[in-house]
Order: structure tokens, then C-alpha cells, then sequence
């Protein structure tokens, strides 16, 4: 019996209602989905890149999002191009994913030094036009994993994979305008235009470089009842009073620990909302969310009968098998994404305490003290449990004796006119140091506190880290 063709994305929003007006909103335009049914943003075009891979690369996240509309189903292979990444790695992205056409709205002489003969212009306004939409067969979706240096990582998903988490429009109840911090050409982001979409409801798309406060301030605006971001953009944004305003019936965290503080911080600001921490990866896909308010996850989650996601634990890091896990890596044979059993290793390390896991750090973070290993992320969560920490950050520094010693770095809340007392510097770090003391063994008590005014985020919304 032959596998029954999944949807398209464009046949999907069909049977969501593409109807309706809903909308995708951005700084200064916005485009209303309904207009696509009639019209294209890829200037008559489509039916050139049917068959081909087509690599997406655009300065602007709305044209892509209107583009990965039109050319699922269509295309052969769509590789979704983060806008952080270094365009010098554009020629090996080319050759191994094996791009014969481009869709961009970046200038003619970037494009065409990557010798691809099919270049596509694409538009963030749709223009009325007869659009032979045939969807022939599935695409497959190229992603990038979040948190690659050097040489690009990909992974290979489909559009099923990609919603298997999404439940169908008609199950949602009353208008549903979604806000993400995340780029919609990161797998986090992408979910979130995906939920959008079939789900059921608008997006207001965030802007390169748009302060959290302006990007909450807009997202007010448009009455969004539904935002998303990483513990990190939930930790500045929260910083900024715009955050009040705001009163989501959901607010949800991803992409990083949800410690404690961060969970209690966003309920606070947020009493009406739901709020829930998920796990989910560009390789693992969508694993489970938790909403019961607690930050780790509970140890029932790995005896669930007759589910669709299977978790375990194997040297102390967890592992996920679904179908909605990514389905290999692109350009490295020998790079296996599933182990023989079909499961993602996830390199995050877990916890058990009592009847539940707790996320600790990641495997390949571990800063060795004197031959004892500490997870950065472990010191953090304590330190983030003081009133006045809005964010930290846990490296190694140096030591001739040990090899390396804990260091913390913290922002602070500041007063209303945005200075901060030195005496009261002195006393919050060493109340930090009690708390830290209180909580964990002497050699992840961070022998060093800086306070500072900010701490950098990746693009695609984590903590940069580093050692020292």
C-alpha cells in the first residue's frame, strides 16, 4: 500500500481557512494571507523551481515567509538560510544540499557570484496572477542547527515532522495572534509561523536588531494573545516596563533551561497566561511542554503508554524518538543523527530528584574545576533566584592551581533612573555568594562576581557563552 502524499503547507492553509484574514504583521508592513490565494510574491515564477532544491536566502523575514508558503510541495528540497549565517559558508551550503535555484531579495551581485543559474525574486507584497500551484510531491525542509560555528550543521525534516506537534485551527477558540522573539528561519521560530498558520492565527514577525521593548510595544498593539521566546529573551524583555502591558492568555519558554526564576518572573508579569516551558531541538523536534509550573519535567513523562514521543535516559542525557524528529544530517555520511533505536542523543544532561528530571546543563559545557565537573547552568539557576539578578552567566577562569575556577557575571535590576548604588552592588553580591554557598558544593561556588550592564544573546536567542 503506497504512503497517502502529506499536504502541502499552501494545501494545509486550505483546509485551515485561508479565508479568513488573517494576517502576518512586521515593523513597517503586513501582509494578509487571504491575498495569496489570488496572487504570488515570487513574480510568476513558482513553476520554474518546481523539482529543484532552492536555498532561501532573504535579508527580510516576511518575504520568506510568504515564499516557503508558495514553494512547499513544489520544490524538491527548500533550505531555509538563517540570517546570522556567514556567507562564506554560502558555497559549501550550495554544493552540499545540492542548490540549483535561489529565492532572495538580497543584491543581484551577492547572489550571483554563488553560480546558481535559476535566481528568483521575491517580494514581500503579493501582485495578482494566475499561479499553477500542482503540489507533485514533499519537499524537503533544510534547517540549520542553532548554536553551529564554522562549517554549517543540517538536518533534514518535512513538513509533517515539522507539524506534528500543531494541532488543526478548528480546535482553537477565538482569534489567536501569535508574537515570537525567534527568527521563523530557526527551527523555534519556524514552529511558531507553522502554529500560525495551520494552527489557526496571525504573527507579528519580530525585526533584525528590534529592542525587546519596541518588539512588546508593537505586539500590544496588535492584541497578541500567544508569545514565545527563550528563557534569555524572556530575561530582557521582563527588564523593560513595556513587558506590564502586556496580557497574554500564553506565554511559553523554549530553547534553553527554563530554570525556576524565570518560570516565577514571567507568572508574575503574566498572572492571566498560561505559562509553559518546552523542549524542543532543530534534530529532536518538539518533544513535550510543561505547564504545571515547575521548571525540569516529570519522570512520568518517560512511561507514557500509547504516545507519540518516546524519551529515555542513557548516561544521564536524554534522548527523544518521534516522528518528529529530524530525519538525518545533510553532507555528512558519517554523522549519525539516530542511534541504532531510532532516538536522538540531545547532549542535555539531566537530573532526578524525587518524581521528577531536571535539566542541568549540556554535555559539552562542563567547566572542570580541579577534576570536578560543574554545569554552568546549575550555578546560574541559583544566582537567578535573588530578587534583584535579571540575568548571569557562569565561565571557567583560569587557575594555575585547579586548572580553572567558577566566575559569574550579573546583570542587575537598576532604580528608575537607571543607576545602581555601589554600596547596594556590594551587598546583592554577597548575598548572591550566601545563597550560592547555601546551595551547592564549595567548588561550584563562583570564586569571582562582575556585575555588568547587559549580557550578549545569540540570533537565535541563547546565551553566548565562553570561557574565560
Amino acid at each position: 500500500m503506497s504512503r497517502r502524499r502529506t499536504l502541502s503547507l499552501w494545501e494545509s492553509l486550505g483546509h485551515a481557512g485561508l479565508g479568513r484574514h488573517r494576517t502576518l504583521w512586521t515593523a513597517d508592513t503586513d501582509i494578509v494571507l487571504c491575498d495569496l490565494a489570488s496572487g504570488s510574491a515570487l513574480g510568476g515564477r513558482l513553476g520554474e523551481l518546481r523539482g529543484r532544491s532552492v536555498l532561501l536566502w532573504t535579508d527580510d523575514q516576511l518575504a520568506a515567509a510568504i515564499a516557503l508558503i508558495e514553494v512547499d510541495g513544489v520544490a524538491r528540497r527548500l533550505v531555509l538560510c538563517p540570517p546570522d549565517l556567514d556567507a562564506a559558508h554560502l558555497p559549501y551550503v550550495v554544493a552540499t544540499a545540492g542548490v540549483d535555484a535561489i529565492i532572495t531579495d538580497r543584491p543581484f551581485d551577492d547572489v550571483t557570484s554563488l553560480g546558481v543559474d535559476c535566481i528568483v525574486r521575491c517580494q514581500r507584497a503579493v501582485q495578482a496572477r494566475e499561479v499553477d500551484r500542482a503540489s507533485e510531491s514533499e519537499t524537503e525542509w533544510i534547517l540549520f542547527t542553532s548554536g553551529t560555528t564554522g562549517v554549517p550543521k543540517m538536518v533534514v525534516h518535512t513538513l509533517a515532522s515539522l507539524t506534528g506537534a500543531i494541532r488543526p485551527g478548528a480546535s482553537l477558540a477565538g482569534p489567536v495572534v501569535w508574537a515570537t522573539f525567534y527568527d521563523i528561519r530557526r527551527y523555534g521560530g519556524l514552529q511558531i509561523l507553522l502554529r500560525a498558520l495551520i494552527g489557526g492565527g496571525s504573527l507579528v514577525l519580530s525585526a533584525p536588531g528590534e529592542a525587546a521593548a519596541a518588539f512588546i510595544e508593537r505586539a500590544n498593539q496588535r492584541g497578541v494573545t500567544h508569545i514565545t521566546g527563550t528563557p534569555s529573551h524572556w530575561r530582557r524583555a521582563l527588564m523593560s516596563p513595556q513587558a506590564r502591558s502586556l496580557s497574554p492568555e500564553y506565554a511559553r519558554l523554549s530553547g534553553e533551561i527554563a530554570d525556576q526564576a524565570i518560570i516565577d518572573h514571567l507568572q508574575s508579569a503574566f498572572p492571566n497566561a498560561k505559562v509553559a516551558h518546552a523542549f524542543a531541538s532543530t534534530e529532536a523536534g518538539v518533544a513535550f511542554e510543561v505547564t504545571d509550573g515547575m521548571a525540569g519535567f516529570p519522570a512520568g513523562f518517560l512511561d507514557r503508554e500509547n504516545s507519540d514521543v518516546l524519551l529515555k535516559i542513557v548516561e544521564d542525557t536524554l534522548r527523544i524518538r518521534s516522528s518528529r524528529t529530524a530525519l538525518r544530517y545533510v553532507g555528512n555520511d558519517n554523522e549519525l543523527l539516530l542511534d541504532p533505536e531510532g532516538f536522538v542523543d540531545t547532549g542535555d544532561v539531566v537530573e532526578r530528584r524525587g518524581d521528577r528530571y531536571y535539566f542541568v546543563g549540556r554535555r559539552g559545557g562542563i567547566i572542570n574545576v580541579g577534576g570536578l565537573k560543574i554545569h554552568p547552568e546549575e550555578v546560574e539557576a541559583v544566582i537567578n533566584r535573588h530578587p534583584d539578578v535579571r540575568m548571569s552567566r557562569v565561565t571557567a577562569r583560569k587557575n594555575p592551581i585547579t586548572g580553572a575556577i567558577v566566575a559569574a557575571e550579573v546583570v542587575l535590576a537598576v532604580a528608575n533612573d537607571g543607576a545602581l548604588d555601589a554600596a547596594d552592588i556590594e551587598s546583592t553580591k554577597a548575598e548572591i555568594l550566601q545563597a550560592c554557598r547555601r546551595a551547592l558544593p564549595a567548588h561550584k561556588v563562583p570564586a569571582s562576581i562582575r556585575v555588568i550592564s547587559s549580557l550578549a544573546v545569540t540570533p537565535s536567542g541563547k546565551l553566548v557563552r565562553r570561557d574565560g
